[in-house]
């Protein structure tokens, strides 16, 4: 089912921080007098695109309303070791009972921005379109997959509701090609819904059966090798959109971009990302 962002956005904090903070901060509480108030900074340890600012400002806000949140670099900026991000003002225990769930956060989409801005820059000055996949981590994938776009690649579907993607596992399922694409066609006519339509095939014989057969809007080329793939464009042609798929890498990428497909898709993106170093530190306490 798909929701919107702000609602997905306050679920996962919701359920971020049941699983972190539980029944309490118990240290916090032992330690830290509740009227202490503490101002910190985030930062950064590590080259790379920095993404999830916003996010841990809404972490900060549902945990303290009043929280003063300074941001000095936005989502989607460059960022180099010892640049600060923000400022945050609020009480002690709350500033530590989100400490991680914004952090852990952050570190994962600036990983996942990081390498997508690495792609996007491989591909530069070609017309081809870097897409993700749905490879990601589940309950963050809305948040992985804006991190892709603030790395300056693409999404691809949002999930198995927003797009038709005949896969080999379909076509094998119900027999064959062409069933597999009528079928669709009348599920589509039936629900009246309008999507798009990638198919998956693994070779030339498979790619002739569907530029024969017609009715998708995608050929998904999956793990054809650099000279077959250009084979298989040329045979396209402009009748379909393109996409290469499978064991694409940030090594390999642009030699795929260079034969002419549309899309690249590729699950390093999100399944392959490291993490961006980056501390959160108390700069002054009082209370």
């Amino acid at each position: 089912m798909m929701h919107d962002y702000e609602t997905l956005l306050d679920d996962f904090i919701h359920r971020g921080l049941a699983e972190d903070v539980g029944e309490g901060d118990h240290t916090s509480m032992a330690c830290i007098r509740s009227t202490r108030i503490s101002k910190a900074k985030l930062l950064i340890k590590d080259d790379g695109i920095i993404s999830g600012v916003n996010v841990a400002k809404r972490i900060f806000h549902s945990l303290a309303a009043a929280a003063d949140f300074e941001e000095l670099i936005p989502d989607g900026s460059v960022v180099k070791p010892g640049d600060i991000a923000f400022y945050i003002t609020c009480p002690t225990r709350a500033l530590l009972m989100g400490e991680r769930l914004a952090l852990n956060t952050m570190q994962r989409m600036s990983g996942i921005s990081t390498i997508a801005s690495l792609f996007a820059q491989e591909v530069e000055g070609l017309p081809v379109k870097v897409l993700d996949t749905r490879k990601t981590t589940p309950g963050m994938r809305f948040l992985e997959k804006e991190a892709v776009r603030l790395g300056g690649c693409n999404n691809y579907r949002s999930g198995l509701y927003d797009w038709i993607m005949i896969k080999d596992n379909h076509i094998d399922a119900c027999g064959n090609i062409p069933t597999a694409i009528d079928r669709v066609q009348e599920y589509l006519g039936k629900t009246k819904r309008e999507m798009g339509i990638t198919i998956e095939v693994r070779n030339l014989v498979e790619l002739q059966q569907v530029l024969d057969h017609g009715g998708v809007t995608r050929i998904m080329l999956d793990n054809f090798e650099i000279p077959i793939l250009k084979e298989a464009i040329a045979m396209v042609g402009n009748q379909f959109e393109t996409e290469a798929s499978g064991s694409i890498t940030l090594h390999n990428v642009r030699a795929y971009a260079e034969t002419g497909v549309d899309f690249v898709s590729s699950g390093a993106l999100t399944h392959s990302a490291g993490t961006l170093d980056m501390s959160l530190k108390i700069i002054f306490s009082e209370g």
